[in-house]
């Protein structure tokens, strides 16, 4: 199973929009794929399960919330699985109020209890994708643990490079301190416009930098805006569309 966590501080550069569709493509190429929404935004959710995804119970709130109490039988991780109306395609389902079990979970140190959830899934799932806040904060600290990759969504503007090292600093420590084996797969150049001079400058340094630029940019299109109003991946509502065959490109690019 191959567990990937898309990551980045900065809000607004794509994290739900790029983890959705790659695990719709990787759900419409046959393999069993799960996506774990730890963003109390919701956006990941809110994707897959429409307008009324606030009524899906139970979600990502009621996992860790279960990890505070003792129980003689705790639920396993199945429990709070769903199944989208996508074939392949499942989800556990964040919670606006997740952020209000931050500090008992961090007192109470359960900063592995995903990691030890998904390893408990892991003969019935290929790929799981984890959405993060945008923030360095425990649910994005657990998500790391977690993961063997982490797949950071760029875009090109000055403000975003500065913020990319404290990042991949924060990736770095994490994987001292606490998983070995993460690793950063990538960084994805997202809403790229070609013809402007100013994106074109930024990748340049990244790649000057030696830092793990992916080959697939994803375009700045209406398109995707559309994929969110109609809570359907853009495999699902326009599989012939340019930006849909790009996200096609980076998935088989990450799994090359």
């Amino acid at each position: 199973m191959i567990k990937r966590v898309v990551f980045n501080q900065k809000g607004g550069v794509g994290k739900s929009s790029i983890a959705i569709n790659l695990a719709a493509i990787s759900a419409a190429k046959g393999k069993r794929t799960l996506v774990v929404d730890l963003d109390p935004q919701c956006n990941s959710s809110h994707y897959l399960l429409g307008e009324n995804y606030q009524d899906v119970t139970p979600d990502i709130r009621d996992f860790f919330e279960q990890t505070l109490t003792f129980q003689l039988k705790p639920q396993g991780p199945e429990f709070f699985i769903h199944q989208t109306e996508y074939e392949n395609l499942s989800l556990i389902p964040a919670n606006s109020d997740l952020g209000d079990l931050q500090s008992k979970l961090e007192s109470k140190h359960k900063i592995y209890k995903l990691r030890d959830a998904l390893d408990k899934l892991a003969d019935q799932y290929d790929e799981v994708f984890i959405d993060t806040p945008p923030a360095f904060n425990f649910f994005t600290l657990s998500a790391l643990v977690a993961a063997e990759k982490c797949l950071i969504p760029f875009d090109c503007d000055e403000f975003a490079r500065q913020a990319l090292y404290s990042l991949l600093s924060n990736v770095h420590e994490t994987r001292e301190d606490h998983n070995e084996a993460l690793e950063v797969e990538g960084i994805v150049v997202n809403q790229y416009q070609p013809r402007a001079s100013l994106p074109k400058r930024i990748v340049q340094e990244l790649l000057d930098d030696d830092l793990p630029v992916l080959e697939t940019k994803i375009s700045s299109s209406v398109k995707m805006k559309e994929s969110h109003d109609d809570t359907r991946p853009l495999i699902h509502m326009a599989p012939k569309h340019k930006l849909t065959l790009q996200f096609e490109a980076l998935y088989d690019e990450l799994s090359a």
